[in-house]
C-alpha cells in the first residue's frame, strides 16, 4: 500500500543541510535588507557619513563571516553507508 510513497520523514542530516541551504539563499536578503537600514534613519541629517560607513562595513563583514560559516557548513558532503537521501 505504501510502498511508492517516499518516507516522510528524512534523516536529521538531510535536514539541517537543507535548513543550511535555506539559510545561505537567505542571506542576499538580509544583506539588502540591512544595507537599506540607513535610508531609514530619521535623523539622517545628524549622522556623520564616518557613522553610516562604520555601519556599512561592520554589516558588510558580519555577512561575510556568516557564509563563511554556511559555506564550510555546507562543504562536499561525505558519502557513508547507509546514507541514501529519502527525497
Amino acid at each position: 500500500m505504501s510502498e511508492g510513497k517516499p518516507p516522510l520523514f528524512v534523516q536529521q542530516r538531510t535536514y539541517r543541510r537543507r535548513r543550511m541551504a535555506d539559510a545561505a539563499r537567505m542571506l542576499p536578503v538580509l544583506g539588502g535588507i540591512l544595507f537599506m537600514i540607513p535610508l531609514l534613519w530619521v535623523d539622517a541629517a545628524s549622522m556623520s557619513t564616518a557613522t553610516v560607513m562604520v555601519y556599512l562595513f561592520v554589516v558588510w563583514a558580519a555577512l561575510a563571516a556568516i557564509a563563511g560559516l554556511l559555506s564550510r557548513r555546507l562543504g562536499p558532503e561525505e558519502d557513508q553507508p547507509g546514507d541514501e537521501d529519502a527525497g
